[in-house]
């Protein structure tokens, strides 16, 4: 990955769609959470699989300085989000799958 793949502002924000599970010290407004049917307190997603603090006009986090703890040890260029970055890349370039009936 080059430096310039190493901020936000070059970045599909992959890490925005993966699923937060909140912690008990998050302090998020209801609104913004939900429960899965497993039982997982977790940050709501839109119909698109975004979570639903993405300000959507200027694609960054609207809660950022109250984010989740998950979120806050996410950090941005680490193996963790290069790895979810190449998978993604990876499943784009593959394209949509073609369904026979």
């Amino acid at each position: 990955m080059s430096a310039r793949d190493d901020d936000c502002a070059h970045c599909d924000a992959v890490c925005c769609r993966l699923t937060v599970v909140l912690q008990p010290e998050d302090r998020i407004p209801g609104y913004l959470t939900t429960t899965t049917s497993a039982g997982l307190h977790v940050m709501a997603r839109d119909e698109e699989g975004w979570c639903v603090a993405v300000d959507p006009a200027h694609m960054h986090c609207s809660i950022y300085e109250t984010r989740p703890e998950v979120c806050r040890r996410f950090v941005m260029g680490a193996p963790y989000c290069s790895a979810i970055r190449e998978d993604y890349s990876a499943s784009r370039a593959q394209g949509i799958p073609l369904v026979m009936y």
